[in-house]
């Protein structure tokens, strides 16, 4: 991860974050819409959160220490978290201000002011949210995605209102008013979960399947013929790091020197992939008479079987323990 770009999205966040808010409540304070002010609400909300994601980025770029020895990556996954629990905090918030409105809605004032001001900072929002998401991918950060995740939601909640002070303009019904503001916060709730699933996820070192099928693919491009198996893969990311270990089998009977050669090879394939930023860690197994037709290693004098051709590798097999030798 680039420290210095994620450090400057993060500080765009906040700062836009922070004038958005500004303009909903201003927009409600003429207005009165029950809408707005669930739309403003939900902006102290990204205020917050920007600059919890500010200062995580800030920690997760140390590099490893002598007391955290596998980075600091993980404080992503805790700014992930915080941010869907207060997605979740705001969808409750916006319900509990609407629902008594619907049944005894009141009249709303310079809707025209407020439709106009609502259009401007959903557009602002968008970009801010589009550029958050691909900057936390192509960095390699899980807080600025959750960010932009959380900016794209209040995006969707301005759209609603948009839709909803639309109507109330068009009908004079006022209850579409609240009522647009529940459907809204439902939205929200859902995707408070999803990144408060994402950051249970990540703390808990949940295994990821599409990752465990790259590293193979990967692998199984480069493959050399001394490289019979792999068993026992494990990886997980910790903020832009990810930290892969895996069994490899290579022929019994190679040496020391070899076997160290072969390991490193691999190394250099993961580090070309995933940069100084992949943690490795290689055991080298002796291969068993029963992976024969596994091995393509030419020539050999302990070759029980004719070798396939064509075996690859993929995550779900590649994580699992190395079968018992015949006996």
């Amino acid at each position: 991860m680039n420290p210095r770009a994620a450090t400057i999205a993060a500080s765009v966040s906040l700062a836009v974050g922070a004038l958005l808010m500004g303009l909903k409540f201003y927009a409600y304070h003429r207005t009165g819409s029950s809408a707005i002010l669930s739309d403003a609400m939900e902006s102290i909300v990204n205020v917050a959160a920007a600059l919890f994601a500010l200062v995580s980025v800030v920690y997760a770029a140390n590099p490893p220490d002598s007391e955290h020895p596998y980075g600091h990556g993980k404080i992503e996954f805790f700014a992930a978290g915080f941010e869907g629990s207060l997605i979740i905090v705001a969808g409750c918030a916006i319900i509990w201000e609407s629902w008594d409105k619907l049944f005894a809605p009141v009249p709303l004032a310079n809707l025209d002011l407020g439709l106009l001001l609502l259009a401007g900072s959903g557009a602002v929002n968008l970009l801010l949210g589009l550029g958050l998401v691909r900057a936390g991918k192509r960095l390699g950060s899980v807080t600025l995605t959750a960010d932009g995740m959380h900016v794209l939601t209040d995006v969707y909640t301005s759209g609603g209102v948009l839709v909803g002070l639309f109507l109330v303009r068009l009908t004079g019904v006022y209850w579409l008013d609240p009522a647009v503001a529940c459907l809204m916060a439902a939205n929200i709730l859902v995707t408070g979960y999803r990144l408060m699933r994402q950051s249970f996820a990540g703390l808990m070192q949940e295994a990821d399947p599409r990752l465990l099928d790259e590293i193979c693919v990967v692998l199984s491009t480069k493959r050399k013929s001394a490289w019979i198996g792999i068993h026992r893969l494990r990886a997980w990311r910790s903020g832009s790091r990810v930290h892969i270990d895996f069994h490899l089998i290579l022929p019994r009977d190679l040496t020391l020197e070899a076997a160290h050669a072969e390991v490193n090879a691999v190394e250099d394939i993961l580090r070309a992939k995933y940069g100084n930023q992949a943690d490795l860690l290689i055991h080298a197994d002796p291969c068993h008479t029963q992976e024969c037709p596994e091995c393509s290693q030419e020539p050999c004098d302990s070759r029980a079987d004719a070798a396939r051709t064509g075996c690859l590798w993929f995550g779900d097999t590649a994580s699992r323990d190395r079968e018992a030798p015949d006996t």
